[in-house]
């Protein structure tokens, strides 16, 4: 590889998005649906490429697990988990499909730092992640924030693709569906648009 490859903007990115049990981040709270999609910020087109719900045995869950907002406010059902394919598989899956590859989400301190970068995926240094598309949303939405010293807070998702993105290109709909490949193919439309005003540097 030459100087120029290496500082040379990737086109292709791919956005991942987690559903969890909770906000605490493995091991205590598992992930339980994982989607990707494909970005090619470049031409501006999303392809889907992986979604599974993560199989476990949920048999011994206590309600923190089995009563998460995911089950309660989604489609996705305590059946769905226990009838997936197991996690190891999944990680297996994502791990050969991600790696070396260009990687981000929207908002990577809650997807890799709590969850794939930790105890049971170990995905760190698999692959490249790049700038979070939720902390580039943040400048671009504007939302006041109530803390002091911070000018402003990060948008939740269906906020930033809706005044972010014209149309509705992921075809969401009226209502975001919070299912893992929903929410990666959102947030890429939302990469791509504000790549396309220069107010997302990969």
């Amino acid at each position: 590889m030459n100087i120029e490859d290496y500082f040379k903007t990737p086109e292709e990115i791919y956005v991942v998005d987690t559903e969890t049990t909770g906000l605490d981040g493995g091991p205590r709270d598992l992930v339980v649906d994982i989607g990707i999609c494909l970005a090619d910020i470049g031409k501006g087109t999303v392809k889907e490429i992986y979604s599974s719900v993560v199989g476990y045995d949920v048999t011994e869950w206590e309600d923190h697990r089995s009563k998460a907002w995911i089950f309660e406010n989604t489609d996705l059902t305590l059946d769905d988990v226990a009838a997936a394919k197991p996690l190891f598989k999944v990680r297996e899956e994502v791990m050969d499909l991600l790696k070396g590859k260009t990687v981000t989400s929207y908002n990577v301190s809650f997807d890799m730092d709590k969850f794939l970068f930790r105890e049971p995926w170990h995905l760190k240094g698999c692959f490249n992640v790049c700038t979070d598309i939720m902390k580039a949303a943040t400048d671009v939405c504007k939302l006041p924030s109530e803390y002091y010293g911070v000018s402003y807070r990060f948008p939740k998702l269906d906020h930033a693709y809706r005044t972010i993105v014209a149309g509705d290109p992921a075809g969401v709909g009226e209502k975001q569906d919070h299912r893992a490949l929903s929410d990666a193919k959102l947030a890429s439309y939302v990469m791509i648009e504000m790549y396309r005003s220069g107010c997302y540097r990969p």
